[in-house]
């Protein structure tokens, strides 16, 4: 089985320069945990709704109105491609300890895969990712 046959193709994408507080509710919205970051027509980060959480507990951040996604978003951010098989994106998943993944193709975002788009197209797969994760 492929990416591209368990992914969701419509992804929210948001800016850089996206306030924080209008990220959250487009998450909210979309009843979404993540959206991913676009800048300059191509995936440059993803932000999580972990993320936002861990950002604002910290009592200085509180104010979401004084940030940006870009403050609050992945420095770094990894993606898969569609024809790959849905065992890499659990071994990349697993190995970085990470739930979601943007699937890029020649540069351009064509869907995302979460841990539960695998884990409701193939119960096998869900039981070797919750075994790695042990």
């Amino acid at each position: 089985m492929l990416v591209k046959d368990v992914m969701t193709r419509n992804v929210v994408t948001v800016q850089r320069d996206t306030p924080l507080r209008e990220a959250a509710e487009i998450m909210a919205d979309n009843h979404i945990g993540c959206l991913v970051v676009k800048a300059g027509g191509k995936v440059s980060s993803i932000i999580t709704d972990r993320d936002m959480l861990v950002f604002i507990a910290d009592e200085s951040h509180r104010n979401l109105d004084s940030y940006r996604v870009k403050d609050v978003m992945s420095d770094y951010v990894i993606t898969i491609r569609s024809t790959s098989p849905v065992e890499k994106a659990v071994e990349l998943m697993t190995e970085n300890r990470i739930k979601k993944i943007p699937v890029v193709d020649d540069d351009r975002l064509v869907g995302i895969i979460t841990m539960s788009d695998i884990i409701w197209a193939q119960p096998k797969l869900a039981g070797k990712l919750s075994q790695k994760a042990k």
